[in-house]
């Protein structure tokens, strides 16, 4: 049975990479357009080769392979390898049903509420483009007036507030569409006014409303640089917001604004990258970072199983992520022609893509922990700094765990990489499959998810610019007109407290003592 997971898309960004999503999902899984299925596509060479491979791998009924899998080593590093059980019936075993539900007339249409203070994004993605038939419009929420949150965390939580009887009957709608609803996510910004602050209370009433549901979010951070900074408010917004994602919700997949331009003018030599580019580059992460859901095999096939292992304790629940080989899609209908010239089911990409001229398991493992392909720009090689966590996820066709041993012996050995001295240090290996209706130029691509302290220097960036306007009090009349800060601003120096804990706990993961971290707290 499918658990199947309900997408919150909040504010004008949060609604764009949405959108750029469900794109990469429908081609991933066949589906068109309008909603209905594509024909089955016929089996490659490629296909060949993995329905041939997959006798020697092993399956979930075969213990002297579970065992193989989940092998410890005695250099630190413990790996558990997953495999798909069948690479032959790929087509087939796909779990359409987390992310998508059937109508009665076969379409299939998104579990995805479209939420916006301002109508212009989601009315964007509802009536124009090929994509406007997919969502259910019952599940479009616009604010009346229109006027949007003006870039205002305290407007968006008022109004947030204020709406939050139509948006929870929406959302309950949903999950009682749902026959076992394992959690919700949420794609949003942190720095504008309608994704950090709707998005902030939409958090809090999902902890209320659904006390025992997962809630991740995909979060937005802005670029810090003062010369590609949009809002000159956006550290009021970040630091509110982080409050709410540090206390509110179980995991948070940071995509930083900052390192994704980087990746695109460094990486993709794209000089002046678009929205639209990057957005493309946000839902290839968000789609490769729910494969194991979509097309399961037998360990890390719910949310729970993905984030259980990244995630040491309560706080500790910010994740970067590592993409390779990187590509940019300029657009994705582009269908490869049949045998007779006619457009075919399977679509390939127009890319810009980083030179990776071969790709093998080794090197793609590698490549995942380098720097220049980590989605935050935060140091993680820096001589304090450590992994708390990894896991990997290997995509490929003919790939087999014989590989994935090799290549973790093969960086065990070399030791570069660095964990945390209190713990067991592990990386967590599972193998994908890859979408047949997409053709891929590269054999094998990799996604990494990571528990990393040098997140504590993103968040320390973020408060040295909150400190900034904090001291002068600059900026802070149109806060000062909503409720919640007409009588003092005490929920600012809240909010920074609370970050500033979350800076801390993150730099005590680097000690030794570390768990003895939460009693000195409690002491003090």
């Amino acid at each position: 049975m499918p658990r199947e997971i309900i997408t919150l898309q909040v504010g004008q960004c949060g609604n764009q990479i949405g959108g750029e999503f469900w794109k990469q999902l429908c081609l991933e899984h066949g589906i068109q357009p309008d909603g209905l299925l594509r024909d089955v596509p016929p089996p490659n060479g490629n296909d060949a080769a993995a329905a041939a491979s997959s006798s020697s791998l092993p399956s979930s009924a075969d213990p002297g392979a579970a065992a193989a899998a989940n092998n410890n080593n005695n250099n630190g590093i413990g790996n558990s390898v997953m495999s798909p059980p069948d690479m032959g019936h790929k087509f087939i075993d796909d779990r359409k049903d987390v992310f998508f539900y059937q109508s009665d007339d076969e379409h299939y249409i998104p579990r995805a509420l479209l939420v916006d203070l301002e109508p212009r994004v989601v009315n964007k993605l509802t009536h124009q483009g090929p994509y406007r038939n997919l969502f259910n419009e019952e599940n479009c929420f616009i604010a009346e007036d229109g006027g949007g949150a003006g870039n205002n965390w305290a407007s968006g939580f008022r109004q947030g507030e204020q709406h939050h009887e139509k948006v929870l009957d929406m959302i309950d709608r949903e999950s009682d569409n749902s026959d076992s609803l394992e959690g919700f996510v949420m794609c949003h910004s942190i720095a504008g006014g309608t994704g950090s602050g709707m998005g902030s209370y939409l958090l809090e009433a999902l902890n209320d409303h659904f006390p025992k549901k997962l809630v991740q979010t995909y979060s937005v951070f802005p670029a810090w640089s003062e010369n590609q900074s949009d809002v000159v408010v956006q550290p009021y917004n970040s630091v509110l917001t982080l409050k709410r994602l540090t206390l509110n919700a179980d995991a948070v997949v940071v995509l930083d604004n900052t390192a994704l331009n980087r990746i695109a003018v460094d990486r993709l030599k794209i000089e002046n990258p678009t929205v639209d580019q990057l957005n493309s580059l946000v839902a290839t992460i968000m789609a490769a970072s729910t494969t194991t859901l979509r097309y399961p095999g037998y360990m890390n096939n719910d949310l729970i199983g993905l984030l259980a292992s990244l995630i040491p304790t309560p706080r500790c629940h910010f994740l970067m992520t590592g993409y390779t080989p990187l590509t940019i899609a300029d657009y994705y209908q582009n269908p490869i022609p049949t045998a007779d010239g006619s457009p075919g089911p399977t679509y390939q990409h127009t890319t810009h893509s980083a030179s990776v001229r071969k790709t093998t398991v080794l090197d793609v493992m590698r490549r995942l922990c380098q720097p220049d392909n980590i989605m935050v720009s935060a140091n993680t090689r820096n001589p304090s700094s450590c992994y708390i966590s990894i896991l990997n996820i290997i995509q490929g066709n003919d790939v087999e765990p014989t590989q994935i041993h090799k290549a973790l012996q093969r960086m065990r050995e070399r030791q570069t990489i660095k964990f945390i001295p209190w713990g067991p240090a592990s990386i967590q290996v599972a193998l994908a499959r890859k979408s047949p209706f997409l053709a891929s130029t590269n054999k094998v691509s990799g996604f990494m998810l990571a528990n990393h302290t040098s997140m504590a220097e993103l968040f320390d960036r973020l408060l040295g610019q909150y400190d900034k306007i904090r001291r002068r009090n600059a900026f802070l009349d149109n806060y000062r007109r909503e409720p919640m800060f007409q009588d003092n601003l005490d929920e600012f120096d809240s909010a920074r407290e609370t970050v500033q804990c979350l800076v801390d706990e993150y730099r005590a993961c680097e000690r030794k003592d570390y768990v003895d971290y939460g009693g000195e707290v409690l002491e003090e």
